[in-house]
């Protein structure tokens, strides 16, 4: 068993060779019990407040590189089922929770979320105290940390690591600012989703060209039920392949990484701009619409996680209770509609359509003069409340004008030719 210190060399903890440790970059130090994979893990550590919905959470690729918090104490009671995955796979790179369900007791329920966890190698620890880390973390804000278990607990000689061994490691990991990440979790190829539901069978009434920044799977089935066919398009999509699918609109979706690096993906939505598709943008797609209208973005204190987040529409004042996930935001001004800064205000003017009601952070950005539109929270809500799904009505509805001004101009165009 090996003694912990603190800055005044007091005891504070120990553990043993059975435990999980959590070490923190700025050297906290917590011990629990392993959850789910034995091992090391080094990723940002970030919360999320959600009490519902783990397996959509977990699953979500925006935490690619992200040790997760659950600040809900019990935790995998409802088991996991073959339904409910946002990806193909698990994206956190570790796992917190407070008090793991024993047992499972769902009807859909296919297996446990421990041996989910250990069937894809995901660290994790359990038996901390989540609320008094949780709230170091909204104090100092988000950093890096570690999760230590089974033999990475261990040195090369048999004898445990050190606490300030395991901070000397945590502090090897690579930041979160700085980080392009899209293209780790982007689809390999395309995939196209056909409309469901009622138009199941039917002819497309739209086709989407969706570029994968990280999508979750629910997003296209929203658009899908509302009779879009949706091509889900790697991250590597040229501007010229997007075009030659002839699409409707273009949907950028959410995912991890900073903005700040994601300049190929902002000159290929400014050429979607330009040739005047309709665009609606979620999460990451809010903020890289924010650049290429010209705004900077930077990271925020501790984010926004959970599915209970308020935000108010600047021009209904309607308030709605949305999913989020994300840590960085949009820098933009509040409250008036301003010219887009963008190269002498190329795309018209825009508006900060919508805050978030906890700290103003913008939420959604309007277009005025070319047909684009983005939010940074998720209106397919999976986990999470449906205030928003009205966000893909207004993305069809957009797709309709556009296409029937497209239609009015080559009958007045062919009209034209016929008289002339």
């Amino acid at each position: 068993m090996v003694n912990l210190y603190d800055s005044d060399a007091t005891a504070v903890e120990s553990f043993s060779p059975k435990d999980a440790v959590l070490v923190l970059e700025d050297g906290q130090v917590y011990v629990g019990k392993p959850f789910g994979a034995l091992g090391q893990t080094t990723a940002e550590i970030v919360f999320t407040t959600g009490m519902t919905g783990y397996q959509e959470t977990i699953t979500d690729p925006s935490y690619d590189r992200q040790i997760l918090i659950q600040t809900f104490p019990h935790i995998g009671n409802t088991g996991v089922n073959g339904e409910d995955n946002e990806s193909s796979r698990i994206w956190v790179a570790g796992y917190v929770v407070r008090e793991p369900s024993p047992n499972v007791s769902n009807w859909r329920a296919t297996g446990s979320l421990q041996d989910d966890l250990i069937g894809q190698d995901i660290v994790g620890i359990s038996g901390i105290d989540t609320r008094k880390l949780v709230r170091h973390l909204r104090s100092v804000g988000v950093m890096r940390a570690g999760i230590f278990s089974g033999n990475a607990l261990t040195q090369g000689n048999g004898e445990l690591l050190t606490a300030e061994m395991m901070r000397t490691i945590v502090e090897q990991a690579p930041q979160m600012a700085g980080a392009h990440l899209m293209d780790e979790v982007s689809t390999e190829a395309e995939e196209v989703i056909a409309p469901r539901g009622e138009f199941e069978g039917k002819e497309p009434l739209f086709k989407v060209a969706a570029l994968d920044l990280g999508i979750k799977s629910m997003t296209p089935q929203r658009l899908a039920e509302r009779g879009c066919e949706v091509h889900i398009l790697p991250q590597r999509t040229t501007f010229e392949e997007l075009e030659a699918l002839n699409p409707d609109g273009v949907f950028f979706s959410n995912g991890p990484g900073d903005p700040a690096t994601a300049h190929k993906e902002v000159a290929l939505l400014r050429e979607v701009l330009d040739r005047g598709y309709p665009f609606f943008g979620i999460c990451l797609g809010n903020q890289l619409l924010g650049r290429a209208l010209g705004f900077g973005t930077y990271k925020l204190k501790f984010g926004h996680r959970g599915i209970n987040q308020p935000v108010k529409g600047v021009d209904t004042d309607k308030v709605s209770i949305t999913s989020q996930n994300h840590g960085f935001a949009v820098d933009a001004p509040l409250g008036t509609d301003i010219a887009s800064p963008f190269d002498g205000s190329r795309f018209g003017k825009v508006r900060v359509s919508q805050i978030g009601l906890n700290d103003d952070v913008v939420e959604g950005l309007q277009c005025l003069d070319i047909p684009a539109f983005s939010v940074q929270y998720h209106p397919e809500a999976s986990a999470g409340p449906h205030d928003a799904t009205y966000l893909f009505d207004r993305f069809i509805a957009l797709m309709r004008t556009s296409q029937e001004a497209h239609d009015s101009q080559e009958h007045n165009e062919t009209e034209g030719e016929r008289n002339a």
